[in-house]
């Protein structure tokens, strides 16, 4: 992975981040109608980006970085848990304390009454399995993880094991992710696939350029056109389990569509060659080390700012205001959580070490048993 085509892929998730944020800000009406027709709605196509780029980077690091599963297994737990887990445990408290002290009960407080039930839950991002569809209070984009996190879990039976105990664990991995996740799992794994297969292919650069610019063309003419609608409907008019609902799955085909595209785009950026955008490394560096923050607690923000501020979707300087209050919580929250990654590191590769260290033990003591 050459450093502008690293550079151009930071871009793009900090951009599919802001993309979700405004997404949010015309679904939970920071922006009034009129105003909304001029923020693009691009937050499930964003999550989509999020899932091949994740497949991508799966599959770059296994390969260059991480040599075995502790390595594997270390990177993946700080990743995640160093952002999930504070915003999780903030989220439940803040939502428990304005349920306590105020007036009006939010409709996630089933799950903060039981806190010893589905903070658990989450943390081990069962809320998208089979029929199951929960995400923590004001934190909506969490349903994402429910599925990325399982594509780690069943990547690694593929990767880091061979003969039967790949095949036995692999399959009872697919079996435990249920039908919404293997709908998207050929998404996730189109990442995996680019990266192994991209060489294979090289571009000369001004072609790259121009697939790369038909790319951004035909995803406009896509959203233009509002074809996912159509995909979505004709995807649930086919699908045929009515026991198993879709969900968070429903627009499959369109999601197909969509992650062609963005294959497409990565694949031509690969050959490119954006040489311009090493002189922007640092600023580029530094704002897309805020994406996992920005992405998960902007909803917590504007949960917040709902619950507490009479809030006008038409006035300029209160939409700028909670703009600027989730650029600064993401700034303050990031330094402690994403900004981290390696205390995290540091924590679960002695947690492994320790375990590592008891299971060494327990069948010792069986083996002098038997």
């Amino acid at each position: 992975m050459n450093k502008q085509y690293s550079l151009y892929l930071d871009i793009v998730r900090f951009l599919a981040s802001v993309f979700v944020v405004l997404d949010h800000f015309n679904g939970q009406q920071i922006v009034s109608r009129e105003l909304g027709k001029y923020i693009p709605e691009f937050g499930r196509e964003a999550v989509i980006i999020f899932f091949v780029l994740s497949g991508y980077v799966i599959a770059f690091t296994t390969e260059v970085k991480q040599q075995n599963l502790r390595e594997y297994v270390v990177a993946r737990c700080a990743r995640i848990y160093s952002v999930a887990l504070p915003l999780l445990l903030a989220a439940f408290c803040l939502n428990y304390l304005c349920n306590t002290y105020f007036s009006g009960a939010s409709k996630a407080y089933y799950e903060v009454s039981k806190a010893y039930v589905y903070i658990p839950f989450h943390l081990l991002f069962l809320g998208e399995l089979w029929n199951l569809s929960e995400v923590p209070p004001w934190l909506i984009p969490y349903w994402s993880l429910s599925y990325e996190v399982w594509y780690y879990i069943f990547f690694a039976t593929l990767y880091y094991f061979s003969s039967y105990k790949r095949v036995l664990l692999s399959m009872l991995v697919f079996l435990v992710l249920g039908h919404k996740l293997w709908l998207l799992l050929p998404v996730w794994m189109s990442g995996v696939f680019l990266y192994h297969q991209q060489n294979r292919f090289p571009l000369r650069v001004t072609t790259a350029r121009i697939g790369w610019g038909i790319s951004i063309l035909v995803f406009g003419i896509f959203e233009y056109l509002d074809a996912d609608k159509n995909l979505t409907a004709w995807g649930e008019a086919i699908w045929p389990f009515t026991s198993l609902m879709l969900g968070s799955a429903s627009r499959y085909l369109a999601d197909y569509v969509v992650c062609l595209i963005v294959f497409s785009n990565f694949w031509c950026a690969r050959y490119a060659r954006f040489t311009l955008l090493e002189k922007f490394t640092r600023g580029i560096k530094t704002i897309s080390s805020y994406t996992f923050t920005l992405y998960l607690a902007h909803m917590l923000v504007i949960s917040m700012w709902l619950r507490f501020y009479r809030h006008d979707n038409s006035n300029i300087t209160d939409i700028l205001s909670i703009s600027v209050l989730i650029a600064l919580f993401t700034y303050l929250i990031g330094a402690v959580t994403e900004h981290k990654k390696t205390w995290f590191a540091r924590c679960f590769d002695r947690l492994w070490g320790s375990l590592a260290a008891v299971f060494s033990k327990s069948s010792v003591t069986k083996q002098h048993q038997g």
